[in-house]
């Protein structure tokens, strides 16, 4: 299909939700989804944590919501955002019920709510704690029983296609073929997910390298925030580089205690919340504990905890701390922050739209406003699901004008590029990120990273140039675009705020 009215780039929570809606207001048109690997692919199956709503109004409110977000977003949320956000948040979660998403209950069926840190009361729903491969399980069975939406997996996004202005499609990269394929629509929707390849030791999934900001980036679309990293506090720590496991917020929710090699209690020395203040504080607090005592790591300790609630609870983190010889009965968690969500992104407003005509974005590669500094635990899922309704009520008004432009398919017969070879700028750049972009930076740090990443970015173009189109070759110059925009903010911010902290 080389046109449809509808081209959604993602199949996470954002996009396979905006695709149900399309879908069924019109079946009629045609709705087209596509994505890099397969279809279950995306950040949302890798959420363990869950959606923060407020269902509970005899303990909880929309105002302690709204307030904890904008305590958490350390003063840059935009508070009408936040506002629409967490008010519309339960007639979204009805939607998911509808489609068949399962959450888990307590006593007399009333859901089982959870809490995490930065929040002021339980207000997180789950599905133990693989509540985005739930979610992800459900809505891909609502998608597959819609006739009208086609699912190209093993298709690159690789750049928006522009025409007077307006963006009126994208090209693919067809990883089977090789070939690049250009596809038009009506309207383009961004839900590329998140960037955390960009740093390597991150608990995102490895197709997390910011195509979506990157592609909007080259685009001239608006980009802000770029320099709030949020990084997790509890990633399982591991002696060797790669992708993290997440040990989930809700595991302090539920009593775990942090602590030094030594067994001191800390947390309390930095912040009234203990365990449970917002994920800046606190993966600040375990940075400075390292920086003072030369240790690898901290401790998360469970063992004063409730072993078989435990079990019930987090049957997937007792699965991996057992398969890594921890035993939490009786060992503590080794535990390190990893790079986990971007904050910011391609600027959008409160329908999605971004600053190009017909080209949209949802999820996380957006910014709308909604976390500010630092993202307050669990509103992510959230966000997803209230943006792609408002950008469903968007285009419910708009008429779909697909661009008549015949299809244009291109095999290039050029030399492939070496793999290994393209890996080894990964492995750089990782080594760059971490040491030099990550919880607290330097304005030298930073000067050093800036020219480090052009020079490789002027390198990976010339490779794209030179050589076949490869997922390789376009994944790296897109991470390192966004590493680039990350560096620039970050040098250009004199504030320090939430998950932002620089020092001379």
């Amino acid at each position: 299909m080389n046109k449809a009215d509808y081209l959604i780039i993602g199949s996470g929570i954002a996009g396979l939700t905006l695709a149900i809606r399309l879908a069924e207001r019109f079946p009629d048109r045609a709705i087209v989804i596509v994505t890099k690997a397969n279809e279950e692919d995306s950040n949302t199956q890798y959420a363990q944590g869950g959606i923060a709503i407020v269902l509970d109004d005899t303990t909880d409110s929309y105002e302690k919501h709204i307030r904890d977000t904008l305590i958490c977003g350390d003063g840059l949320c935009d508070e009408s955002v936040v506002r629409m956000v967490v008010t519309d948040g339960p007639k979204r979660f009805r939607e998911l019920l509808d489609w068949g998403a399962r959450f888990d209950r307590g006593g007399y069926g009333h859901f089982d709510l959870g809490k995490e840190g930065g929040h002021s009361e339980s207000r997180v729903l789950h599905h133990k704690d693989q509540t985005g491969a739930e979610i992800e399980r459900a809505i891909l069975a609502k998608v597959r029983q819609l006739e009208n939406i086609t699912v190209l997996d093993h298709f690159f996004a690789v750049d928006v296609v522009m025409c007077d202005g307006s963006c009126i499609g994208v090209t693919v990269l067809h990883e089977k073929t090789s070939e690049l394929v250009q596809l038009y629509a009506g309207f383009t929707i961004l839900a590329t997910g998140g960037i955390g390849q960009v740093y390597g030791h991150t608990t995102n999934p490895l197709i997390a390298t910011g195509d979506g900001v990157a592609m909007a980036h080259r685009a001239n679309a608006q980009i802000l925030d770029m320099e709030f990293i949020q990084f997790h506090p509890t990633a399982f720590y591991e002696k060797k580089a790669g992708a993290a496991f997440l040990i989930s917020e809700a595991v302090r929710g539920f009593g775990a205690l942090l602590k030094t090699k030594e067994g001191r209690r800390f947390m309390p020395d930095y912040d009234s919340r203990g365990e449970l203040a917002s994920r800046d504080i606190v993966s600040q607090s375990i940075h400075a504990e390292l920086e003072k005592t030369g240790d690898d790591c901290v401790y998360l300790d469970c063992t004063h905890l409730n072993h078989e609630k435990f079990m019930a609870h987090f049957p997937m983190i007792h699965r991996y701390c057992m398969d890594h010889g921890v035993d939490i009965r009786k060992d503590w968690i080794p535990v390190l922050p990893a790079q986990h969500y971007l904050c910011g992104g391609i600027v959008v407003d409160e329908h999605g739209r971004t600053s190009i005509d017909g080209l949209l974005a949802c999820g996380e590669c957006s910014r709308t406003g909604l976390h500010g500094a630092n993202r307050l635990a669990s509103n992510s899922l959230l966000e997803a699901l209230v943006y792609s309704h408002q950008i469903y009520a968007y285009l419910e008004r708009q008429m779909p004008k697909p661009y008549g432009v015949p299809p244009k398919t291109t095999r290039i017969a050029k030399p492939t590029v070496n793999a290994l070879f393209v890996t080894g700028y990964r492995r750089k750049l990782h080594e760059l990120m971490l040491r030099h972009v990550g919880i607290v930076r330097r304005d030298s740090g930073l000067a050093l990273a800036a020219n480090s990443i052009a020079q490789w970015e002027k390198e990976i173009t010339s490779l794209i140039s030179t050589h076949a189109p490869s997922v390789a070759l376009y994944e790296t110059l897109n991470m390192l675009q966004v590493a680039g925009l990350i560096v620039s903010a970050s040098r250009e911010r004199t504030e320090n705020r939430g998950g932002f902290v620089k020092i001379s």
